[in-house]
């Protein structure tokens, strides 16, 4: 009897969740992470946040396609039921729509995975419509965009006054509009995170955005405490960090003291004659 492979959830199946049970959400970058998180969540993000968490980059402006490629590929290796979504990074399709299918057509083709995600409001409302139209699942993201960090000057929350809401929530319905299935929310404050999640069709996932969103994600390495810097609105639901760095000073003391009790086990010392 054949055993019939998971199925993975779809973009559509995730669009459809929109005010229902909160969508749970986390970034991988590799095969074994994916493994673990893969029951437990409803779509995992390989996001270009890779740059900084994987490479001790800056920020996430250096990520090329071919970075995003090689990672996406390990995730769906890990991975059977979330779907798993790959950020399109910095420069691969900002200059035109059809500059843009082309790069997503490759994360599509040569990962296997399901959606991609961009950058950017009304913008990139074009490029939205032009990829939905031509079978390319898209995952919005407004407010903070962190690919812009260079012309924003910093990673700030934003949004805090009412007065300046209006371009994020112009952002949010042309994103809609233009047909992203979901859009994620970054680093703006919970009034605004409300008032675009009720403004828009799709579900909205928030990242430091306040669980007035329609679900959340964060960066996996920055939850599990393993990131140097993580943001203020980060809970820690682990301290890896300081595990990982108590069993290498472990290892290192045996090392040097010539004390290998794992590898006596399985390669004793023969007694002399």
């Amino acid at each position: 009897m054949s055993i019939e492979p998971t199925r993975r959830i779809t973009a559509p199946e995730l669009r459809a969740r929109k005010g229902k049970e909160p969508i749970v959400a986390l970034t991988s970058y590799h095969a074994h992470t994916a493994r673990i998180l893969d029951p437990y969540v409803d779509f995992l993000l390989v996001g270009d946040s890779l740059g900084m968490v994987m490479h001790g980059l800056e920020t996430t402006v250096p990520v090329t396609l071919e970075m995003m490629i090689l990672q996406g590929h390990a995730v769906m290796r890990g991975s059977q039921r979330a779907l798993v979504v790959v950020d399109m990074p910095f420069g691969s399709y900002e200059a035109s729509k059809e500059d843009a299918f082309r790069s997503a057509a490759r994360v599509l083709k040569e990962t296997g995975c399901g959606a991609i995600k961009l950058e950017g409001g009304a913008k990139m409302a074009e490029t939205v419509r032009f990829l939905s139209e031509r079978g390319v699942p898209v995952m919005g993201h407004v407010g903070l965009t962190p690919q812009a960090v260079n012309a924003l000057g910093s990673f700030k929350a934003l949004g805090r006054e009412e007065k300046d809401w209006a371009p994020f929530l112009e952002d949010a319905r042309a994103i809609a509009e233009a047909g992203a299935f979901s859009m994620v929310i970054e680093a703006v404050a919970e009034p605004l995170a409300k008032r675009i999640t009720e403004a828009v069709p799709i579900p909205t996932i928030g990242i430091g955005a306040s669980p007035a969103c329609d679900g959340q994600i964060l960066v996996l390495e920055d939850m599990l405490g393993l990131s140097p810097r993580v943001p203020k609105f980060v809970k820690k639901y682990g301290e890896l960090a300081g595990g990982i760095e108590a069993a290498v000073k472990e290892y290192a003391r045996e090392v040097r003291n010539r004390e290998f009790p794992g590898l006596a086990n399985v390669y004793p010392l023969k007694a002399k004659a």
